[in-house]
């Protein structure tokens, strides 16, 4: 069995490598495969897709966050591996080899999750709302460690207006610590680098293509460190698009819309506008081109209201609810009454108000816990008042719409011949494509 190291690239492109010369070279001997993103292309979907081989309507990962409807809670980016309903590769891999061993290195819903070595990040929250840096870590005392040797992770550049390479270079570096001291057979690794300039800038803006040009350099120290670690043994390398990020220049406000229609409702706290969970009859949790809307009791008909105030809404492209949303295996418990999916040229906005005035007071700030949705927005912080602006117009690139052109598709490499088929593949095969590396009769 060789071992198997993958790398996750969200916003890869095909035509990235031309300004990748390590990743080119270390891919240069082997196969090459379209890849496709299914919806909803976004960073947990696609990675719990990935990691099971199955949809959202079987693992039950509908979004970058989850509304709870029971106790009126929205949770974005705090989820524990418990929410994936489905076993995933190093779960597979122990079932059938106890002794294959896995690393998994800052897949978003990895805490706790089954694999040997783990290490993402899990600030502490103290009680007067500031942050600790910190890591979750498989061992635990593992996090002292690479602190002692490279310092804490740099959460600030992970996300936000000081995204940076540095975070990338924190998670190459302390992997190959990792690999070094526990040679796992498995090691999956989330390179984030490539999310944030095409989402501000462009798909196509120079700093995009600085991304590009600095994320090879990570990932050419990266194979040089691990080629160092496993001393010699077969190191077999996969890289994977996770998704596309395509130029937008439309913006959709899903809540300002049911607001409109008297379907949302706000509670006004100190003259600010907060979206009221509880009383709305429908509300829209938005994550990049798509999202979830909650209809209070299924009312019927409050759903087929929805579904006529977005059917012909410039920017929808999609209107799917009830057994609808089968067609994109969405038919998940967890998912909204209702899912709008925006045209590639189009991207959603969690904004319920319509004076700026009454923003909530977390709007103009870097939050991405109390917002009831995605917002790229914080990336345009401005630096002189240090508030995120409240003009959606700003974000220039997205993901998240089901690929229907080659501009949204990504690409799988591998650096050996004969493991990637023949045929065009989705985020789903990688599963099985990694299991037959790994010698587990399980993969399909």
């Amino acid at each position: 069995m060789n071992n198997l190291v993958f790398l996750s690239l969200p916003g890869f492109r095909p035509s990235d490598l031309d300004k990748m010369p390590r990743l080119s070279a270390l891919m240069a001997s082997g196969d090459r495969q379209p890849l496709s993103a299914s919806f909803p292309a976004v960073t947990w979907p696609v990675q719990a897709n990935m990691l099971t081989g199955c949809r959202p309507n079987q693992h039950g990962v509908v979004a970058n966050g989850f509304y709870w409807r029971e106790s009126h809670e929205v949770e974005m980016w705090t989820a524990s591996n418990e929410k994936i309903l489905a076993p995933q590769v190093w779960d597979l891999a122990h079932q059938d080899s106890p002794q294959i061993k896995s690393a998994v290195w800052f897949p978003m819903l990895s805490k706790e999750c089954g694999a040997d070595y783990i290490c993402m990040p899990a600030p502490v929250h103290n009680p007067d709302g500031s942050e600790s840096l910190w890591c979750y870590t498989r061992p635990t005392e593992y996090y002292g460690n690479l602190l002692d040797a490279l310092g804490h992770f740099p959460l600030k550049n992970f996300w936000g207006p000081l995204s940076s390479i540095d975070s990338t270079k924190w998670i190459a570096r302390s992997a190959v610590m990792a690999a070094t001291r526990f040679q796992p057979e498995f090691f999956f690794l989330y390179l984030p680098h490539l999310d944030y300039a095409a989402q501000k800038c462009g798909p196509e803006s120079p700093e995009a293509g600085q991304a590009v040009e600095e994320l090879d350099l990570v990932i050419g120290k990266l194979v040089d460190g691990l080629e160092a670690a496993y001393d010699g043994s077969n190191l077999t390398w996969l890289a994977a698009s996770e998704y596309v990020i395509t130029e937008v220049d439309h913006v959709v406000y899903p809540n300002r819309l049911l607001r409109d229609a008297g379907l949302l409702s706000v509670r006004v706290e100190d003259g600010l506008e907060y979206l009221d969970l509880v009383g709305s009859r429908a509300w829209a949790l938005v994550d990049h081109q798509f999202a979830h809307v909650f209809v209070r009791d299924a009312d019927p008909v409050a759903i087929d209201r929805v579904v006529q105030i977005f059917a012909q809404q410039k920017g929808i492209a999609e209107v799917l609810a009830g057994t609808r949303r089968a067609n994109r295996a969405m038919d998940h418990e967890r998912s909204g009454d209702v899912i709008l999916i925006s045209s590639p040229h189009s991207w959603q906005a969690y904004y319920w108000w319509e004076d700026d005035d009454r923003a909530p007071d977390f709007a103009r700030t870097v939050d991405i816990h109390r917002k009831p949705g995605y917002d790229p927005v914080e990336l345009h912080l401005d630096t002189a008042d240090r508030g995120v602006p409240l003009d959606a117009s700003l974000v220039r690139g997205s993901h998240g719409a089901p690929v229907q052109s080659q501009s949204q598709c990504g690409i799988v490499l591998s650096s050996r011949r004969d493991v990637l088929g023949e045929k065009p593949l989705a985020d789903v095969d990688m599963a099985g494509v990694m299991l037959r590396q790994l010698n587990v009769p399980r993969g399909v």
